[in-house]
């Protein structure tokens, strides 16, 4: 699909997406709880498809109802049947990192496989843990697929958290089971810690005791049975998903935008203080938070617990006077493109002059001009080149742009609940 984006004043209040971080961790935690677990908010992207799918072949049942959707669940353990040895993660990173080692509580030997750019993104981590739990394991050289069996035996175990935050997530689900003592995870240079708040926040509303000191040494307690209960999960908003929507008000008229917890421990929250610092108005309430077009300036941000921030944050500096600068860019490499390479091709096209140099982008705030661009089949950066389009000189036309179902299937429909002129042509 093609997406041709007009330059648009914007006005308006949407309910922010459902966050599929938040998501994708409640039915990890659903499947693994014996009982009946109720989600509120549920998602609705390709990666919460993806998370439904995989407990689903993994023993849960599922029914949707207007109020959300109910999960009963006997457990996830080494004698639990399949419904298929094989499971599809689809084009999420989330999954395959967080299901891979909950999956390895079988005593079946599972083939795990994905879709796009999932298949080009390494995952040699799993060769190198798993095998410390006692859990086979094969991969084709650090790439999917991933064949594994268990089942995983729980044992303090240290790993390198710079390798990936999700891959522990699925460690503390998995470990958080299956220990029948307290165990202890050492992690050296942990990355994204807010995620593991979060991931930490969802384990705990479960009934996990999970003590993190200072995120160099989690303490994993053996869980209390609480069989045959009724958990009840509030699935957040997506800060994510949400920036977006923030920086359009930022260049281009005024959004409001409610069911966001500014207590969230998302990471992705921090766009907040990237809109202050470059002078965006801002108007919090108790009912929604309202960013205001005003005149922009540069600013310097520190992306690494929060890489994808890195394409809003390059479409609020391309509006902005002078140069900003992003810290992080090594955590980009391995999304589903390599994000800094594709942000300064796409902005490049558009007239803004965006420079990689060592760990940081610069962006030279310009006139955006119209372009035809791809999203390299990237939900990020599909979103990024839409709102740049909204102050631009011209259309953007965006290939591929069908990549935002990943993350937020109703994108270019919200923007035009704000007024946003979007065509959109199929192929």
């Amino acid at each position: 699909m093609t997406a041709i984006v007009s330059p648009s004043f914007i006005n308006g209040i949407l309910a922010a997406p459902s966050s599929k971080s938040s998501m994708q961790r409640a039915c990890a935690a659903a499947l693994l709880h014996v009982g009946t677990s109720h989600i509120l908010n549920p998602g609705i992207s390709n990666d919460d498809k993806a998370a439904l799918n995989i407990i689903g072949l993994l023993g849960a049942k599922i029914t949707y109802h207007e109020t959300g959707i109910i999960i009963f669940s006997e457990g996830y353990s080494s004698k639990s049947p399949l419904l298929n040895n094989e499971i599809s993660c689809d084009e999420s990173g989330l999954s395959i990192r967080m299901f891979t080692p909950i999956a390895a509580l079988s005593s079946s030997a599972i083939t795990i496989v994905g879709t796009g750019s999932l298949v080009n993104r390494p995952m040699s981590f799993f060769d190198e843990i798993l095998p410390t739990l006692k859990v086979d394991i094969e991969t084709d050289n650090g790439y999917l697929p991933i064949k594994i069996k268990g089942p995983l035996q729980p044992t303090d175990i240290t790993i390198d958290g710079s390798l990936s935050s999700q891959f522990l997530t699925g460690l503390l689900f998995a470990l958080g089971e299956a220990a029948s003592k307290t165990i202890t995870v050492f992690v050296n240079n942990l990355k994204s810690k807010p995620y593991i708040d979060l991931t930490l926040n969802v384990m705990e509303k479960f009934g996990y005791h999970i003590v993190n000191e200072n995120y160099d040494r989690f303490v994993i307690h053996p869980k209390p049975k609480n069989n045959n209960t009724t958990i009840q999960y509030t699935v957040e908003g997506d800060w994510s998903s949400t920036s977006f929507l923030l920086v359009a008000g930022a260049i281009a008229g005024n959004v409001k935008v409610t069911g966001l917890d500014e207590n969230s421990t998302q990471a992705d929250k921090a766009i907040m203080n990237a809109l202050k610092d470059c002078g965006a108005a801002i108007n919090i309430t108790n009912d929604y938070i309202e960013i205001t077009k005003a005149d922009l300036k540069a600013f310097t941000f520190d992306a690494t617990d929060c890489p994808d921030l890195f394409p809003p944050l390059v479409a609020l500096a391309a509006y902005c006077n002078g140069t900003t600068i992003i810290k992080g860019t090594h955590r980009l490499a391995a999304k589903e493109s390599d994000r800094a390479k594709t942000l300064q091709e796409i902005f490049g096209k558009m007239g803004i002059k965006v420079s990689l140099e060592k760990d940081e982008l610069f962006i030279k705030g310009s006139v955006v001009k119209t372009a035809e661009v791809s999203s390299h089949h990237d939900h990020r950066i599909a979103m990024a080149a839409a709102v740049a389009a909204l102050a631009a000189t011209g259309t953007i036309e965006i290939s591929n742009a069908d990549a935002i179902n990943k993350s937020y299937p109703q994108f270019y429909e919200d923007l035009k609940k704000l007024g946003v002129t979007v065509d959109l042509i199929q192929p």
